[in-house]
């Protein structure tokens, strides 16, 4: 694809923008609770977007297009079980969530929530809860950068360690000076524009005169929502990708950081509605392309954004419409970092280290946390090939299976003890890796389904074997009774 001085302009100018937002940000935090979770007073439209562009990251304009391009509709199971999922979250996570971690002594990150509603005074439950986090969180970063290391390498030309250092470069500094406004706000502005892009790419593919015949003549097959070769283990496996949602730490922060818990249903609706249109205008991208693409098959399926933007439009919107795909990744990206950033900040500096540490302190330890994290990521996706991209495949299936079960059984259950919810987290992230090294069989299913079942029942019976603390039972009744007010 040739690359023009409009593409270049208007690419630059995005990534000016967002770097901009992050300076507006960093006037408007002064706390570390502002830095954390944006002093909880975020509202319902930025959390609503914010949620979605942090969740739906590259996949949404580059993995879902590919595949259905490649595989026809059939792929769009996974979309179906991701909407399910994420109405789920919303409906029975969210307002519980927002109004406990308040409650547990203003909780600002999942680990912190944990030691309070459990009250770990040895702080166990949230080194294991921690260490979860930051480890998942640290490959899969690097994983994302190397998504963006390649957009800039095949878009622009340039070298692929030079491409990683500049996309690594703009998310840090937005994230490093802002902290979560400058997150929430740059992924709302990214949510806007992926949407577009969505939206405007099929439409002007399908709606070109010459496109109908060549569209009456694709193989019916692809155009269907099952297809002879799907298995029951492999609708399950594409439907189960519903059930990361509630194990999602950079999703789930959004939650608690919502201005008030009156606002979730408002919220709630503009998050699916975000949700469900996006997801057409993936599936639409993908048939755009098996259309387009009939006669020219591309060498990489997730290029397919790439080539009908630059195929449909002149290089200035051609320019605007890529910025949209990196703005994907930057947005899940620069959660990520900042999810690392706050467990550094408040379950390790401030817990273990420095207790009586000040707000502007902290937020220095937030903000070097950041750094250092991403340093960590770069340095590991250095190589492409590197290993390391495998741990994404299970990256969603590790939080889901070690979180999700923990944070369902700890806002709807009164007996779930401290013991319960580490076993929960362990055998939750044990179960996701060992499967994945599996092949064969009932081994062939997504390991989230085995790794939420096995870990909720480790959950479930370890509780049942322990004693739970008196205060924790309290606590829980003083929330429940909260939801009723």
């Amino acid at each position: 694809m040739e690359i023009q001085a409009p593409i270049i302009i208007t690419f630059i100018g995005y990534l000016a923008l967002m770097i901009g937002i992050g300076l507006w940000a960093y006037r408007k935090t002064d706390t570390v609770d502002d830095y954390i979770l944006g002093g909880r007073k975020m509202g319902p439209g930025v959390t609503a977007l914010s949620v979605g562009a942090s969740d739906m990251s590259g996949w949404l304009l580059l993995g879902l297009p590919g595949a259905v391009y490649l595989g026809g509709l059939g792929e769009a199971w996974i979309g179906f079980g991701l909407i399910f999922g994420a109405w789920l979250n919303w409906l029975f996570v969210a307002k519980r969530l927002r109004i406990y971690t308040e409650m547990a002594d203003n909780a600002l990150t999942l680990p912190d929530f944990f030691e309070n509603r459990f009250h770990d005074k040895q702080g166990i439950l949230k080194v294991v809860a921690a260490v979860t986090i930051l480890l998942f969180f640290t490959f899969y970063t690097s994983s994302g950068m190397v998504g963006g290391a390649i957009l800039f390498e095949k878009v622009f030309g340039l070298d692929y360690t030079l491409a990683l250092l500049i996309g690594s470069v703009i998310i840090v500094s937005y994230t490093f000076v802002g902290g979560f406004f400058a997150v929430s706000w740059t992924d709302f502005f990214q949510g806007c524009l992926m949407l577009v892009a969505l939206l405007i790419v099929p439409v002007a593919i399908l709606s070109k005169p010459d496109i109908q015949t060549d569209f009456q003549q694709l193989d019916p097959a692809m155009l269907s929502f099952v297809s002879e070769e799907m298995t029951i283990i492999g609708l399950v496996s594409l439907l189960a990708w519903g059930l990361g949602y509630f194990g999602q730490p950079h999703i789930l922060s959004r939650f608690m950081a919502i201005g008030s818990p009156k606002d979730i249903p408002l919220s709630r609706r503009i998050a699916m509605s975000w949700m469900g249109v996006s997801l057409i205008g993936a599936l639409a991208t993908g048939i755009a392309g098996m259309v387009y693409f009939a006669d020219m098959p591309l060498a990489n399926s997730e290029t397919v954004f790439i080539h009908l933007s630059h195929a449909a439009f002149n290089p200035w919107i051609g320019g605007i419409l890529i910025a949209a795909i990196l703005s994907a990744i930057m947005s899940t990206i620069d959660s990520q970092l900042l999810v690392c950033s706050s467990v550094i900040t408040e379950d390790v500096y401030r817990k273990w280290i420095k207790p009586n540490a000040t707000n502007k302190e902290l937020m220095l330890m937030g903000r070097l946390g950041v750094v250092a994290i991403a340093i960590i990521a770069v340095v590991i996706a250095l190589n492409p090939q590197s290993s390391v991209l495998g741990l994404v495949s299970y990256a969603w299936a590790g939080f889901g299976a070690a979180f999700g079960p923990v944070v369902l059984l700890s806002l709807f259950w009164q007996q779930y003890s401290r013991n319960g919810a580490i076993a929960t987290i362990i055998v939750g992230a044990l179960t996701v890796v060992v499967w994945k090294q599996l092949s064969g069989g009932l081994f062939e299913l997504y390991e989230i389904v085995p790794g939420f079942i096995l870990a909720s029942l480790a959950g479930g019976i370890v509780s049942k074997l322990s004693i739970v603390d008196p205060k924790t039972i309290e606590s829980f009744n003083q929330f429940n009774l909260s939801l009723k007010s």
